[in-house]
């Protein structure tokens, strides 16, 4: 599914040039579970924004589906994102004057799905997931776990076959935190293919494989002995 060879990131100001990626390669299947670990500051948020094409690599390659993305325009860039990928951030990024339903509902407006559609997928994906009986309620009026539901539940409703979680346990407590990794690991064995940024060695437990950056190189991959395993 992705293809990274030899993918540079350098930031430049006036007096200073940080190179927030160097040279990183690796690959990754269709139907992984993927975490990416690494101390603040060593270029996971950077090598997720790439990965999900919010921004473009200095240099390198990016394959995606068998497709070079690389050094797509902006727009080029949205229009493959929107198809394929959906995101799971740490602050859930869900807007507070919209229901459940809408927030959910959101990806599919701007994807001018109908509205016939966009109810029958709304309403059978949070049934799916435990929330319909919050679907008219507002994310100020949930638990942290249940608006990160919300948050799963809004990344899934286009049916993309990747999804890319942000610290997505970040501001849970273990219980709830818990809940959400669990509800990914059933994503996963669906087929969604997930890739995690977390600091979490408990969190990245649950996935296939760890790749772990430092100073914006790759160090290490190892695979993960999942503790679904044992449950």
């Amino acid at each position: 599914m992705i293809k990274l060879s030899n993918l540079s990131k350098v930031y430049r100001t006036d007096e200073i040039e940080s190179t927030a990626l160097n040279e990183v390669s690796f690959e990754i299947n269709e139907g992984e579970f993927v975490s990416i670990m690494g101390p603040s500051g060593c270029g996971k948020s950077t090598l997720l924004n790439i990965l999900g094409m919010l921004d473009k690599p200095e240099s390198g390659s990016y394959q995606f589906l068998d497709n070079e993305v690389a050094q797509l325009k902006e727009k080029e860039r949205s229009d493959v994102r929107k198809k394929n990928i959906g995101f799971i951030f740490q602050n859930f990024n869900l807007i507070d004057e919209l229901t459940v339903f809408e927030n959910i509902e959101l990806p599919l407006l701007y994807n001018k799905v109908n509205s016939s559609e966009r109810k029958k997928r709304v309403n059978e994906l949070i049934e799916k997931i435990g929330i319909s009986h919050r679907a008219s309620h507002y994310p100020q009026q949930l638990s942290g776990g249940q608006q990160q539901r919300v948050a799963v539940a809004r990344a899934l409703i286009t049916k993309p076959p990747l999804i890319l979680a942000d610290e997505p346990t970040g501001n849970l407590d273990s219980s709830h935190g818990n809940e959400v990794m669990e509800l990914m690991c059933e994503l996963n064995e669906a087929g969604t293919t997930i890739i995690m940024v977390t600091h979490s060695a408990h969190d990245a437990s649950y996935s296939n494989r760890i790749i772990n950056l430092l100073d914006g190189q790759v160090v290490s991959e190892k695979k993960s002995k999942s503790v679904q395993a044992a449950i």
